[in-house]
């Protein structure tokens, strides 16, 4: 049995980190880095899995979306499991269980139960990522210490996606199952560090706003030193709700589900057919039950404070958000089809075509707090959705076949990349920049939530605009090539969203807030 050592001790602001300090930064940056690698991983491996499996790209995309849905559709109820079980216990089960889904998925042999070990890989990632910067903001003290073990934090999970991307075209090679397998060994590595590292707290005592942005000082122990103490646990009482609100996450969880499984049927089934309107109408069944249980619940998921009922900025910021995301990944989603399946390109040789949209958000993270106190939010919204959306426009270009990277799908790529360089930290700066303290927690959640449920259902809607548009068989890739332009249009028309969110934001806010991330 591993015994646990003492929480690691936090120098002074101007010390620099001891030993284990560093070690547990290390463990807490490298699953972040495990976690933002697991969608581009599956990006690269979808057409090698349709191959394995014998299933179409309409099955295939949840092991995209799975992920994302087990992220965005439970991460409301995994901030209520942290803050009832609390971090460190949590965190360790999380990375336990990532490992051994990790392990399933590049075992399965059908692909619903790829789906199953993809939705719990997805909600560990939605118990792990915010609890991971809640530790840090915990343990390091207030100043340098704590701004540097943020950075690197952000750092490793900007950086995850890129590294997935190539990571997964090399693997793919010999297997998609080893693209998928890879992560176990990793995760088995940080949980067997972690035992040792990461403190010790209350299950009782209040727990740290795991996703909001941190605040100096917010967990600091007494002393100002930043460490989590063992703490005798607090006596419960009646007045003590701990209620998990299991049939909420349930519900929310369940429709999502069902609407992508809905769209995914109507290309092949039709309007007319159960197997299609079955699933939607259950969405909306399920939708309508979620929202009665949150109105009737004593601790609903989503807490709505005063801050959060009239916040436009955060509204703009959610909707801006989840345009880039689902544009993003729906792009994605199409160039991997036509690279890998209609080009015959090595998984490889596609992942590293797709490295310049990905690099430049990882190369530039550090530096985007810089950009918004320079440019403001809302200048920088707009400019990255305008680049966005001029990327996606290049992909509707009239002869889409052959594929021609250097002049069409390389500018693409460089153009998306600059979205996200400019917006995506003044998009998140600016959802949180009117809500009160109390509401952080939720405020940041439903923001996590927005962005990760648009590239669900983005992916479904582009999985089935590719099914239902594909031309008959025996017709030459270059026919293949002229049905994608449905999709890219879909992902054009989000873009163009974005932009247009971003620009009612602009005109709104008053130029005297222009520089304050508002």
């Amino acid at each position: 049995m591993t015994r646990t050592l003492p929480s690691p001790v936090a120098a002074g602001p101007d010390e620099r980190f001891g030993p284990r300090l560093w070690g547990l930064l290390l463990v807490l940056a490298g699953n972040m880095l495990i976690d933002a690698l697991e969608v581009s991983v599956a990006v690269v491996a979808l057409p090698a899995i349709g191959t394995d499996l014998g299933v179409a790209p309409t099955v295939t995309q949840w092991a995209m979306t799975g992920f994302a849905a087990g992220f965005g559709g439970l991460l409301l109820f995994g901030a209520r499991v942290v803050s009832l079980l609390g971090r460190r216990p949590v965190y360790l089960a999380a990375l336990l269980a990532f490992a051994a889904a990790s392990v399933l998925s590049a075992l399965a042999q059908d692909p619903w139960l790829l789906l199953t070990t993809r939705l719990i890989k997805g909600f560990c990632a939605a118990l792990t990522a915010p609890t991971g910067l809640a530790i840090i903001t915990g343990t390091f003290p207030e100043g340098r210490p704590r701004s540097r073990a943020v950075s690197v934090y952000t750092l490793f999970g900007a950086g995850g996606f890129t590294a997935g991307l190539v990571l997964s075209g090399w693997l793919t090679e010999a297997s998609w199952r080893w693209a998928f397998a890879f992560p176990a060994p990793v995760v088995l590595v940080l949980l067997g560090f972690g035992l040792s590292l990461i403190p010790r707290e209350a299950p009782g005592a209040p727990k740290g706003d795991g996703q909001s942005l941190p605040r100096g000082g917010a967990e600091s122990a007494p002393g100002g030193r930043g460490e989590l103490r063992d703490q005798p646990p607090r006596r419960r009482t009646r007045t003590t709700v701990q209620r998990y609100d299991i049939p909420g996450a349930l519900t929310l969880l369940g429709a999502l589900l069902a609407l992508v499984q809905g769209i995914t049927q109507l290309p092949g089934h039709g309007w007319s057919d159960p197997r299609a309107v079955g699933p939607l109408c259950g969405a909306v069944v399920l939708l309508v039950v979620f929202c009665w249980i949150e109105r009737r619940s004593a601790e609903p998921l989503l807490k709505v404070g005063p801050s959060l009922r009239s916040n436009p900025a955060l509204l703009r910021s959610a909707a801006g958000a989840a345009c880039l995301n689902g544009s993003y990944l729906g792009l994605l989603f199409v160039l991997t089809y036509q690279t890998q399946t209609l080009a015959a390109w090595s998984p490889l040789h596609a992942a590293l075509a797709l490295v310049p949209a990905a690099a430049p958000p990882a190369l530039t993270a550090l530096a985007s707090g810089r950009l918004v106190t320079r440019f403001g939010a809302p200048r920088l919204i707009v400019a990255g959705a305008a680049c966005a959306f001029a990327g996606c426009l290049l992909q509707l270009r009239p002869d889409p076949w052959p594929l021609d990277y250097p002049g069409g799908i390389l500018p693409t790529l460089l153009l998306v990349g600059a979205g996200f360089v400019l917006s995506f930290a003044a998009l998140n700066m600016q959802a949180m920049s009117r809500l009160a303290p109390a509401d952080r927690l939720t405020g940041s959640g439903l923001y996590q939530t927005a962005v990760q449920l648009a590239a669900v259902i983005t992916v479904a809607l582009v999985a089935a605009l590719l099914a239902a548009q594909a031309p008959a068989p025996g017709a030459g890739p270059a026919a293949a090539a002229a049905a994608c332009r449905p999709a890219l249009t879909l992902v054009a028309v989000l873009g163009f969203l974005g932009l247009l969110v971003g620009l009612t934001g602009l005109i709104r806010t008053p130029p005297s807030s222009l520089h304050d991330g508002e």
